[in-house]
């Protein structure tokens, strides 16, 4: 290599980490497009409207939530990948596009990991186990028991198949070496109802869905799926206190397209750590059972890797598929 080739090529870095920088002192001189993949209404879309808020002020512009449903979140995610990698457009997403879907639908249209920017864990939702009030069982002890005792004998309900209820059951019974009978529904509205009746013996559900049912005293809560316990529910323990090592959560981050500057990524995931010290936020995520996440993208991305060779395990060991 030349003396004059080795001055162009360090030139050439020097311009290119001065235009980074540039972009990154200039950033955002306009409002951004925060992509939701969900409906309007849902838990996403309103996690994404309360930090949204707050990041725009942090940010001095404004951050406008641009809701593109379909496909089980497929089309939103789909759009922000293929946006151009300049900040002024993100995805609000969750575990179900970015680690579980791929691992169940090999024709999603984008690679999780190629074809996005990790920003931000933004903030988790665990599980709840919850049986009938008609059930013997009082505790995950007594539900492992229960069941080692009537082998085959038990159900569980979920909101559909490889959904994060489902494949939270799957764990727990890969990890305790039980059986049990999987029933999906079209959703937790349809599947309550018959837990309530006692034709259900047993259901991983959402944290935030299930918490008015067991504080009305319509169903019993045993544990939550994490390995602590959590301020949304601090009376209930961990699964992870008689299943050593379990932990299952649904989880919401931030994302850019894929080579997104650096200098703009560092800018976006101090803004939004800023917004989860936020009271107003923290209260907001609290009333929808979710804990405030934050860190680096390299938390982030770490995280990722780590649960979706976890759930990868899970479907593989469960030969759960979509068909």
């Amino acid at each position: 290599m030349t003396l004059r080739l080795i001055k162009t090529l360090m030139m050439g870095c020097v311009l290119s980490l001065g235009c980074h920088l540039a972009v990154a002192q200039d950033y955002p001189n306009k409002s951004i497009k925060l992509i939701v993949p969900f409906p309007a209404g849902g838990a996403t879309d309103i996690v994404s409207r309360v930090v949204a808020q707050q990041l725009g002020s942090e940010l001095g512009q404004s951050v406008v939530v641009d809701n593109r449903a379909g496909a089980a979140g497929v089309i939103g995610a789909e759009a922000a990948a293929r946006a151009a990698p300049d900040g002024y457009t993100l995805v609000l997403t969750t575990s179900s596009t970015h680690t579980i879907g791929p691992l169940l639908n090999p024709k999603i249209p984008y690679s999780a990991t190629k074809d996005f920017t990790p920003i931000i864990y933004l903030a988790s939702s665990p599980q709840v186990v919850i049986v009938p009030l008609s059930s013997p069982v009082k505790s995950m002890q007594e539900l492992i028991d229960y069941a080692r005792k009537n082998p085959g004998t038990l159900n569980f309900g979920s909101a559909g198949t490889g959904g994060i209820p489902h494949l939270s059951t799957e764990r727990f019974l890969a990890m305790t070496q039980l059986k049990m009978t999987h029933v999906p529904y079209k959703g937790t509205a349809l599947a309550m109802p018959d837990l309530m009746a006692g034709r259900l013996d047993l259901m991983f559900d959402s944290i935030s869905v299930s918490l008015p049912h067991i504080r009305d005293g319509k169903v019993r809560a045993l544990a939550v799926t994490t390995t602590q316990r959590t301020s949304v529910a601090p009376d209930l323990p961990p699964l992870s206190d008689t299943v050593p090592g379990y932990e299952s959560l649904t989880w919401f981050g931030v994302f850019g397209p894929a080579n997104l500057p650096a200098p703009i990524v560092t800018k976006l995931n101090a803004a939004l750590n800023e917004a989860l010290k936020n009271p107003g936020v923290l209260q907001q995520l609290a009333k929808l059972g979710f804990e405030p996440g934050g860190g680096t993208p390299a938390d982030f991305a770490n995280k990722m890797k780590a649960e979706t060779a976890m759930w990868k395990q899970v479907i593989d060991d469960g030969k759960i598929t979509l068909e």
